[in-house]
This record gives C-alpha cells, sequence and structure tokens, in this order.
C-alpha cells in the first residue's frame, strides 16, 4: 500500500413514474467515480422485477449505450462503485447484491466497512449460509434476508439487521416496492438525499451526485437513521443511537471537494487544513505546489496564509485510468511519473512548499519530492493536511496494519530525510476540529491518528481476512 485508496459510492433513485431510470444512476455514479474504480454495478427495478448488471473497470467504461439501454425501464433503480477494503478486486465483489428469498426480491449497496463482520460471519457460517464473497456487503444481505422471513415488511428488516451491525455503513436497499436509505449511527460514511424537479427522490453518497443528476439538495441522512421511499413519499425511523464520529478523512482526502458533507464544505476544510498548517510550520520560500487533486486546496490556503505565491508546479495526466496503472507490472503501478509530471518554469531554482492530503509508506510522496528536485527545486518544505498515520482503520479506510505506516516506525525528522525533503510539518491532531467545525454533537472520528475507536474492535479484523491463506490466519498479529 503505498496511497489511500477510495472508498465507495452508493446511488440511487425513486421515481413517480416507469422511464429510462438506469441514464441518472450512470451519471450519478460517474459523479462518484473518485470513491472507486475497481467495479461498478446498477440495478433497476421494473414492476417488482429487479435486474442488474456488474462488472469490473470504471463506470464509462462498463456502462457503454447499449448496456445501459439493455436494463430497460423502471421506477427504481440503485447504483455501486467499488474500492474493496474487504475482499479483492474480482468480480464477484462487485455490487449491487442481488438477493432471491421467500418473501421477495432486493438488491444492496454498502459503503462502509464492519468492525464485528468476523463474529457474524462465523455465526451465519454455522447456520449454513454459504458466501459467495469475501466482503462485509454480504453478510449484511444474509441478515437482512433472514430478518425478512420474520418481519412483516422490509423495513422492519433491515431495522433489525442493522441493530447487529457495528463500524461504518450506509447503505441503500431495493425492494421492489420500496427503497431505503441507512446511515449507521456513528455516521462514519456520508449519505445524503435531495429531490428533482419531476418529484423524483435521489440519495447519494456525496452532494456533488445530486448536482449531476439535476437534484436539488434536502439534507444528509442523519446519524442512526434509516429513510423509507414508497408511494407515500418518504418516511424516517430509527435505527439506533450513538455518538455521532463522521469520518475525518472524508475531508481530508475522500471526498470531492465540490460536496458538503454534514453542512461542511470540503473546499473550504481543505483551505484552511491549508491555513492552519501555515500557522504551524512557517517556512521561507517562494511558491506553494499542491499534488493533485486533493492537496489543492489546501495549497491554495497555505498559500493564502502565508503570503506565498500559488504556483502548478506539477500536472497531472487526467486520461490515465486504474486499469492502465494496475496492470501485472508492481513497477508500472507506482510509477508516479505517469500519473504526474513537474512543472519546469513554476519550480527550477526555487524553494518550494509541497502541500499533500497524508503520508502512509512515503513511497509515492518520496517519488513526488525526487521529481521536484530533479525540475530544479532548491529546496522542498512538504506539509501535509492530516496528522502522522498510527493505527489501524476499521471503517473503510484501507490502513489494517501498522506495519506499513512509516510514522511508526521513525521520527518527523527521519520521514522527511527518507522522502528527501528538507522540512516536513504534519497537521496537528489538536487542530483537527478547526479544519473541520462540525455541528454541535459531532465529533470527527480521528482514531487512524489518535487510536481512540468509537465501536470496539473485534479480533482479526483484518480487511482481508476471508482471503487470507491459512498459514496468515495463524501467525500472530504484530504491531511492527
Amino acid at each position: 500500500m503505498n496511497e489511500i485508496h477510495e472508498e465507495c459510492g452508493v446511488f440511487g433513485i425513486v421515481c413517480g413514474s416507469t422511464q429510462e431510470v438506469a441514464e441518472p444512476v450512470y451519471y450519478g455514479l460517474y459523479a462518484l467515480q473518485h470513491r472507486g474504480q475497481e467495479s461498478c454495478g446498477i440495478a433497476v427495478c421494473d414492476d417488482g422485477y429487479l435486474h442488474c448488471y456488474k462488472q469490473a473497470g470504471l463506470v464509462g467504461e462498463v456502462f457503454t449505450p447499449a448496456v445501459r439501454a439493455g436494463l430497460g425501464q423502471g421506477n427504481m433503480a440503485v447504483g455501486h462503485v467499488r474500492y474493496g477494503t474487504t475482499g479483492g478486486s474480482d468480480v464477484r465483489n462487485a455490487q449491487p447484491i442481488m438477493v432471491n428469498h421467500k418473501n421477495g426480491r432486493m438488491a444492496l449497496v454498502h459503503n462502509g466497512n464492519l468492525a464485528n463482520a468476523g463474529p457474524l460471519r462465523a455465526k451465519l457460517e454455522e447456520r449454513g449460509a454459504i458466501f459467495h464473497t469475501a466482503s462485509d456487503s454480504e453478510i449484511i444481505a444474509y441478515l437482512i434476508t433472514q430478518e425478512r422471513l420474520k418481519s412483516p415488511c422490509i423495513e422492519e428488516a433491515v431495522r433489525r439487521a442493522a441493530c447487529r451491525l457495528r463500524g461504518a455503513y450506509s447503505l441503500i436497499v431495493m425492494s421492489p416496492t420500496k427503497m431505503i436509505a441507512v446511515r449507521d449511527p456513528h455516521a462514519f460514511r456520508p449519505l445524503c438525499f435531495g429531490k428533482r424537479e419531476d418529484g423524483a427522490f435521489v440519495v447519494a453518497s456525496e452532494s456533488c451526485a445530486l448536482d449531476a443528476v439535476g437534484a436539488s439538495f434536502i439534507r444528509d441522512v442523519k446519524a442512526g437513521e434509516m429513510l423509507v421511499f414508497d408511494g407515500r413519499g418518504v418516511r424516517s425511523l430509527s435505527v439506533g443511537k450513538a455518538a455521532p464520529a463522521p469520518c475525518i478523512f472524508e475531508y481530508i482526502y475522500f471526498a470531492r471537494p465540490d460536496s458538503v458533507i454534514d453542512g461542511i464544505s470540503v473546499h473550504e476544510a481543505r483551505r484552511r487544513a491549508g491555513r492552519l498548517l501555515a500557522q504551524a510550520y512557517p517556512v521561507e520560500a517562494d511558491v506553494v505546489v499542491g499534488v493533485p487533486d486533493s492537496g489543492i486546496d489546501a495549497a491554495l490556503g497555505y498559500a493564502e496564509a502565508a503570503h506565498i505565491p500559488f504556483a502548478t508546479g506539477l500536472v497531472k495526466n487526467k486520461y490515465i485510468g486504474r486499469t492502465f496503472i494496475e496492470p501485472a507490472a508492481a513497477q508500472r503501478q507506482n510509477d508516479v511519473r505517469i500519473k504526474l509530471n513537474p512543472l519546469k518554469s513554476a519550480v527550477a531554482g526555487k524553494r518550494v512548499v509541497l502541500i499533500d492530503d497524508s503520508i502512509v509508506r512515503g513511497t509515492t510522496i518520496r517519488k513526488i519530492v525526487t521529481l521536484l528536485k530533479e525540475a530544479g527545486a532548491r529546496e522542498v518544505h512538504l506539509r501535509i493536511c492530516s496528522p502522522p498515520f498510527l493505527f489501524p482503520c476499521y471503517y473503510g479506510t484501507d490502513i489494517d496494519s501498522r506495519e506499513n505506516l512509516i510514522a511508526c516506525k521513525y521520527p518527523q525528522d527521519a520521514i522527511a530525510s527518507i522522502v528527501g525533503a528538507d522540512s516536513l510539518g504534519y497537521l496537528p491532531l489538536e487542530k483537527l476540529h478547526e479544519m473541520v467545525p462540525l455541528p454541535q454533537g459531532m465529533r470527527a472520528c480521528r482514531a487512524c491518528f489518535d487510536g481512540k475507536y468509537p465501536t470496539r474492535i473485534c479480533e482479526n479484523a483484518s480487511k482481508d481476512k476471508f482471503e487470507q491463506k491459512l498459514g496468515v490466519l495463524s501467525r500472530p498479529q504484530t504491531d511492527a
């Protein structure tokens, strides 16, 4: 792991009439493509019949005009883009998950990661459940199906199943007659909804996806809230209460800058991070450069506060997809030169402040620093918009072992030397609340920085636990 990978993205729409419902889902997923580039899928409900298409690849590659036309018309649809934090990139792990059971049909899309997936899966397997994927999402589908067999309606089944889940889950569940959106009691992952002028309700991971389909933002789904969309409009129910703890990294890296999550503009949060960095780690320099894309807004904030000119010092190749940068050759997967190229006229002979969102292993940022110095930068002063990663994340970010974290092995000055920077400064932990001033009663989850987890973590909570070899499972876990 050389960098933090994106989350998954979920999208759903409920229309008042039958129409080409796959089209808005397609555009919604396009807007959420940054949250996952491994696979994507769309399921359509046509008068109670659910049909689905999902495949590995990017949204524009998978959903050609012919494929979208083949999905036909309907009054509801859900979609998903995936980056696998549990399970591999195999198409078997693609979503939506489709279920046919005694009491009906269901399609499910999920963003997040369960902290108690291991015990839940073990109990289901003891009762004869057979899993076809390695993802936590299939566990949720099994639990809802079990509860549906003894519940009067689908929303009650979802509510009962949600009460057994611990960790991060933003869900959209589609039955033949209803669409249900659920956000876990800690509100780890974002989820919001809006409405189009034609009366269609839209649910999405981020508000930017509502904009993409012409829907007006209504509000975020509340922590521990379940919304039921049916012929009677929208109803709100509760699935539990806890101290809300939305993931801080949504604001640092995951979300698109034009999204607003829990009332906080992602763009403004990143600019505040840059200003806070300038206060905490000032330096004499000639230009401020941001690493595209998530470092740009913070770089603007740093430049503003430090009164140092902002410069476009790194140009990103915008026409590269993960299908190109993730073939078998490992060196191509990690080759920063394919994705970024320095603008020599902006950095040659200058002292550069380089702004990035995070450091994981240090491999990627070391290559970027090298690029700038090869382009003639006299000095490179590295500033990071997050505190050092010191602990695993069990709620969806793909950091599940301390052994991959450079900050667990070396002090700050040594890391600067390792990555080739002339100095290094992290956003101070105590400044995170200033970066993201959440509404009263909400405090962002920052467990990857301070080790204070909002939920109890089960033993062997590694996110690839269902795909490891037996020898790996038997080895003791270390905190190297």
